[in-house]
């Protein structure tokens, strides 16, 4: 049965997509999503539920699978049901190309049979059918839909599974340690990894989790080993050029910040159940950076922006969790949105819409940007520790102690963007010596 919805999915040409995309990739990233939006395809939450995987970027290096990916990719590939199809998009100018291709090669691919795969997927399709259907229910009004424990526990880690440091197997689940928890009772603890890959999830980050019932009691940052890139990380751009020496508008440098917390935004909305505000949000991205004027943005974000303030159901979610003061914050070199917010999830969603209505304002302004002004959309450009990485640091501190259903919603109220710990040279070195 399974198996025949797929194919009828397939047949009537949307299949289900899962994107893995490699730090560094944000420009391709972007493409394919404006692409996916644009024809109406969904996203995969996993692989169960996908048809067609697309690798966005390409990774050098050693512990490639067979295709030439990455070994967590090979283990994402191998999850998936056939009939399936794969595809890379290394240049946003071939999104369209490669999901024309990824179709077609579903269309007239042969399919294996279902029982040679069933073992392999078993797993994985129990880590993501309840939460496809949490998903299918979702409100589609002017709220998010109420969070609850369920919607963190499965959201684990493509590759990864159920895998866990010190623990082992039986038929693919962890075996818990035991430890004394806060209380000082002796209880059950479960290692739980999240990452690379899941749906508006920060590209290349992995956390491991050591879980006592559904409290977060230790928290490991493991990044994607990721070869060092030449290349400008996406959002940082317009500042670093300017840094650089060339000339870049004030207009250009306020459109990327614009395109940028939407970006972070159509996350939040999406982590908080609200994936048709996260809809409309990416539409406005996606507007951002087609270069549409000011007046057109401005039009778009607004309602939007009130939208976002007005709702008590996303206020009463976020409120209170990964709460990051200004003082602390400054302590472990975090800049931007997430000092200047001094406080929680909901409050750095504030400022991301404040400063979303302001950009969009100033896109069209034509005035060549300040170098001294580099500061981008997750913070200062030339301190010693990249924005992102200052934030990555702090992510233990804000989530030992939470409930693992708000993990996500912490995480993806930072956004860190891991696309900063590939660049070389270090977009702090580049204002230095302007």
């Amino acid at each position: 049965m399974e198996l025949r919805r797929r194919l009828v999915r397939v047949a009537v040409s949307r299949p289900g997509v899962l994107l893995a995309v490699y730090p560094g990739a944000t420009r391709q990233r972007l493409a394919v999503e404006a692409e996916l939006a644009r024809r109406g395809w969904p996203c995969a939450s996993g692989p169960a539920e996908a048809d067609l995987l697309v690798i966005v970027g390409v990774r050098e290096g050693e512990g490639k699978g067979e295709g030439g990916e990455s070994d967590w990719v090979a283990g994402l590939w191998q999850g998936i049901p056939a009939p399936k199809a794969r595809v890379w998009v290394t240049d946003p100018e071939q999104a369209a190309d490669a999901l024309d291709s990824g179709l077609a090669d579903l269309v007239h691919g042969e399919p294996e049979h279902e029982d040679d795969h069933a073992h392999e997927a078993h797993d994985a399709h129990h880590e993501h059918h309840e939460h496809h259907e949490h998903h299918e229910h979702q409100r589609k009004g002017d709220d998010p839909a109420p969070h609850s424990d369920h919607d963190g526990h499965d959201t684990h880690g493509g590759h990864h599974g159920h895998t866990g440091h010190d623990m082992g197997l039986v038929e693919g689940l962890p075996m818990a340690d035991r430890a004394d928890d806060r209380d000082g009772l002796r209880l059950d603890v479960l290692h739980v990894p999240l990452g690379p890959v899941l749906a508006d999830w920060p590209a290349g980050l992995i956390l491991r989790l050591a879980l006592q019932g559904d409290i977060v009691q230790e928290v490991t940052v493991e990044p994607v080993a990721t070869p060092p890139s030449p290349h400008p990380p996406f959002w940082n751009e317009p500042w670093l050029r300017t840094a650089g020496g060339e000339h870049v508008s004030r207009g250009d440098a306020a459109r990327r910040l614009c395109a940028a917390h939407l970006d972070s935004l159509g996350r939040f909305f999406a982590v908080a159940g609200w994936d048709d505000m996260a809809a409309r949000t990416r539409h406005a991205r996606d507007r951002a950076l087609a270069g549409a004027a000011a007046a057109e943005l401005t039009s778009l974000v607004s309602p939007l922006i009130r939208r976002a303030q007005r709702s008590r159901t996303l206020r009463w979610l976020t409120t209170g969790l990964g709460t990051l003061p200004a003082e602390q914050a400054r302590q472990r070199g975090v800049t931007g949105p997430a000092l200047v917010a001094d406080g929680d999830a909901y409050s750095r969603m504030l400022v991301w819409l404040d400063a979303v209505g302001r950009s969009a304002a100033d896109c069209d302004v034509t005035e060549a940007l300040d170098p001294a002004e580099v500061v981008g959309p997750r913070g200062r450009l030339d301190t010693p520790v990249p924005p992102s990485k200052a934030m990555l640091d702090s992510l233990p501190q804000l989530l030992e102690g939470t409930e693992f259903a708000y993990a996500r919603i912490i995480v993806a109220s930072l956004d860190p963007d891991l696309d900063e710990l590939t660049h070389v040279p270090a977009p702090w070195t580049v204002h230095s010596h302007g």
